[in-house]
Order: C-alpha cells, then structure tokens, then sequence
C-alpha cells in the first residue's frame, strides 16, 4: 500500500490549528477532493462515554473495539502501555483519500504551515528551526523567505497545498 499525500497544520496551542483544518476540510471537499484529517492530542482523551456497551467492552479488557452504525464506524484501541503509534502506522490505517490533513505533529517530517495567532499559548516561531515548515498562516503581520498567509485566508491556503502536494484537479 503506498503513502497517501500528506499535509500538516501545526503550531503552538490556541494558534489556529483547528480552525485552519476545519475550513481547508471544507473548501478542499467543496472543490471534489476526498480529505481525511488526524488530530494529534498531547492529552489523554476519550470518544467513548462510561455506561455505554462499548465503554463497558473496553474497561472488561478488550484491546479494540469497533462501534458501527449505517452512518458511521469507530474503532477504539486502547494502548494499554504500548508506545504511541508513530504517524506512518495511523496513515496505513485510513482507508484510500486524496489528502490526509494531519493536524498537530510539530515535530513530524512531513510538508506544513505553521499558524500562528496573537492569542496562542506560545509565540515563539517553528520555521526557523523545522525545514519542513513551508509556509506561514498568522492573524498578524509576519516577516519571512516563506510564503506567508492571513490565517483566515482558506482558499490562498488551500491553493498552495493542492499545488505543493501536487494534487490533480477535480471536475466538480
């Protein structure tokens, strides 16, 4: 199975990251691409809800857990001590897309801009010292060799990804 293409959005907490992959979700699926995202946390989170069968599945010991549905399916592995999967293992688990949109993973070596937000938890740059960092997405002026984008700015975003990636076009 080969790699599908792959594009990051990372920066420092509350720096946009989110908002950016939600809107570049939007707009790169408006244009006919099939997109498919994975969020990194640096925090321990749960999907699942205590009481639920599933839940109650995996706290009896179960190592995954599959929960389907004619609208959707999830499937829960639980680590339990296992070291955290590296980036290529979740990527062979997606199924087929044009793009992955792979938010968090700063220190990944894959393709990225960089967001950046006044109100973010930390302002110190990522691009000096990431040469995978290849453009910059801020709500502030920003001085740099990179390209660099108004945060709000999807479509310029979206365009520049699609041309880095080398995405083919879609007829709509």
């Amino acid at each position: 199975m080969t790699r599908p293409r792959v594009f990051g959005i990372s920066g420092w907490k509350n720096s946009g990251k989110t908002g950016l992959t939600v809107r570049l979700v939007g707009e790169l699926t408006e244009r006919g691409y099939r997109i498919s995202t994975i969020k990194h946390a640096h925090h321990d989170f749960d999907i699942d809800k205590p009481g639920t069968d599933s839940f109650r599945h995996r706290d009896g010991g179960a190592a995954e857990v599959a929960i389907v549905a004619a609208g959707r399916y999830a499937i829960l592995h639980e680590l339990r001590g296992e070291s955290e999967p590296h980036l290529d293992e979740i990527l062979a688990r997606l199924a087929p897309c044009d793009l992955v949109l792979v938010e968090g993973y700063k220190r990944e070596q894959i393709p990225k801009i960089e967001t950046r937000r006044l109100d973010a938890k930390n302002r110190e740059p990522l691009a000096p010292t990431d040469p995978y960092i290849l453009a910059i997405a801020a709500d502030h002026a920003v001085t740099s060799d990179l390209p660099v984008f108004d945060l709000d700015d999807t479509m310029a975003i979206a365009d520049f990804i699609i041309s880095i990636i080398g995405l083919p076009s879609r007829n709509i």
